[in-house]
């Protein structure tokens, strides 16, 4: 495969009109790399080295592996953009880079090993060389969305007491503004076309730097990357996670949830500031030394993604389940995917319709995973499997899951308890270390032998996990818990809910009942309000239990939302409950 770039930075140049597709014709669902569930629980099995780099030990040896012809001719990073720019770089070309901007943090940014970099940057392709050249040195990296406000870099910059911030020409405005507060940062690099005072260039910089340099024998158990959680539930918190945790313990994601091989070809459109980018655009493909493909899009376009699906060699596609929601709307009845053969979603649970038009429309079902910041896959569904619409699927062989009581003690199937993995008396890999400067919230999450995720759920007979809520969103009213997320999903399926959140309200007689606060669709917007709530009250009724259908109802025109665009049901439950 032509490689766009040797020794010197990349270059660009215009998108081909056609694209030969990379991988081998086969059918949908059938696992490349393992028998069954069953057999996958049995043969997954994880040593942890002493030593262990991710950049030296698994990217370098896809380089070795491929400088002896024994990888196919796949890229290992293909990026796009809507201006028909390209880029394609192979694992030789990903370690030639990276060493270059190692160079820089350890030489003109006078950075040591366990230094902390926040990366501030979009889904271009300096992001991922920035993570890359963080594991050579040892450096701490903290990827940030660039949707942070001022006062969220100000946060960051602060409470992880990093020394060195790299962003694009947006931000770097608001980083200057904050600078003098903060007292550990002192070297600052930009990635732009132009120069700006104060800033270093990166681009300038990587066309004279060497790519001669040694990667640093970081220890499994090092501190590798410094995750800031959503804030869904008070002010994000520093998740720490170790060379080992994410480098190794994402293996269980790229070999058996994503299934890729190394001819495969993944598309993830996870923000480049959250944890999930981590997961499915650059641990997970490249333990299988898969392709990582990225289309740079300012803004969520689904017509874009579509046509970018149809055109691309893409085999493996990972969204958000809003992304889904938003996809399923389009208006063509339906696409044609030459090559798409794996479909996944993650971040928050995807409703049961979204699957079953997805399905309606593409022919593929979509594969539901369950973890957090401060994890690797907790729960999944894996081909080969019986998909449960709704469900999270199955525990995946990285950890032991279990639903717990208040005291810490397994309940049998059907009963909702709070989502637990075991972590005494070994904890496993793929779990992160604590939180950063938080004792006390690192021990609130331990409950005996277990780990508390802060989400409720059940395990059905045929052992699949179900999510029902986060544990401080449960509403309980008249006796009944009812979680959100099913009258959310009920909601969403009447034609005129565009999005919703449903809270807890007080109420006399009953403690609290259902709230839905609703953004209408369009073309409701001028229909008589009270009679649609009516409508949509009694649509939840036939849907879903009775007892969980929304007393109160109010149209608003958007919900508050975390930057990564989780709902923020805690901000409208605040005002419920606040004039009491």
């Amino acid at each position: 495969m032509q490689t766009l770039l040797r020794a010197k930075y990349f270059q660009r140049r215009t998108i081909p009109g056609s694209v030969r597709a990379l991988h081998k014709d086969y059918r949908p669902g059938i696992p490349q790399n393992f028998s069954n569930y069953e057999s996958m629980k049995q043969d997954f099995k994880l040593e942890v080295p002493e030593y262990f780099n991710f950049a030296k030990d698994v990217l370098d040896q896809w380089t070795n592996m491929e400088k002896a012809g024994k990888r196919p001719s796949n890229p290992a990073f293909w990026w796009i953009n809507g201006n028909g720019e390209e880029v394609r770089w192979s694992f030789e070309d990903l370690g030639s880079l990276s060493r270059k901007f190692a160079n820089i943090l350890t030489e003109a940014c006078a950075l040591q090993r366990g230094d902390r970099v926040i990366v501030i940057l979009p889904g271009i392709p300096e992001w991922w060389l920035a993570n890359i050249a963080c594991m050579r040195t040892g450096t701490v990296l903290i990827p940030g969305t660039t949707q942070l406000t001022q006062k969220d870099i100000l946060y960051r910059l602060q409470s992880s007491k990093a020394k060195c911030i790299i962003t694009n020409e947006v931000l770097a405005p608001a980083v200057d503004a904050v600078a003098s507060e903060c007292e550990n940062l002192h070297s600052k690099l930009i990635v732009s076309q132009k120069p700006r005072e104060g800033w270093q260039n990166l681009k300038e910089m990587m066309k004279h730097a060497s790519d001669n340099h040694t990667c640093v024998k970081t220890k499994h158990n090092e501190m590798m990357a410094i995750f800031f959680t959503s804030g869904t539930s008070g002010s994000p918190k520093m998740t720490g996670h170790t060379h080992s945790s994410f480098g190794l313990g994402l293996s269980v994601n790229g070999r058996f949830w994503l299934d890729l091989t190394p001819s495969d070809v993944i598309w993830n459109t996870s923000d480049t500031g959250w944890a999930k980018s981590a997961w499915s655009s650059v641990f997970s493909p490249w333990i299988q030394g898969a392709c990582v493909f990225a289309h740079y899009l300012p803004r969520f376009e689904p017509t874009s993604i579509l046509q970018t699906l149809c055109k691309f060699p893409i085999t493996v596609f990972c969204s958000a389940p809003t992304a889904y929601r938003m996809l399923v709307r389009n208006d063509k009845a339906s696409y044609k995917f030459k090559s798409l053969k794996h479909c996944l979603s993650a971040g928050e649970p995807i409703n049961p319709e979204v699957i079953e038009q997805w399905r309606n429309k593409t022919g593929l079902d979509i594969y539901e995973g369950y973890g957090q910041t401060e994890t690797v896959l907790i729960c999944g569904n894996f081909k080969g499997m019986k998909i449960k619409p709704g469900s999270m699927g199955k525990p995946s062989p990285a950890f032991d899951v279990k639903i717990l009581d208040a005291n810490g003690n397994v309940l049998p199937p059907g009963q909702e308890g709070d989502i637990g993995i075991q972590v005494l008396p070994n904890r496993p890999c793929g779990l992160f270390t604590h939180y950063i400067d938080d004792p006390t919230k690192t021990a609130s999450t331990l409950r005996g032998n277990f780990y508390i995720t802060g989400d409720r759920g059940y395990m059905d007979e045929d052992g699949y996990f179900w999510f029902v809520a986060r544990s401080d969103d449960i509403i309980l009213s008249s006796g009944y818990r009812i979680g959100p997320f099913e009258v959310e999903s009920a909601l969403s399926d009447h034609p005129a809910v565009a999005e919703s959140a449903v809270v807890s309200s007080p109420d006399p007689i009953r403690g609290e009942v259902v709230k839905a606060f609703i953004v209408l669709n369009p073309d409701y917007k001028s229909h008589d309000q009270e009679q649609l709530k009516k409508e949509i009250q009694e649509h939840v009724k036939k849907t879903t239990a009775p007892y969980k259908y929304p007393r109160k109802v109010e149209f608003i025109q958007e919900l508050p939302k975390t930057v990564s665009g989780k709902i923020k049901r805690k901000e409208l439950k605040k005002t419920e409950w606040e004039t009491i």
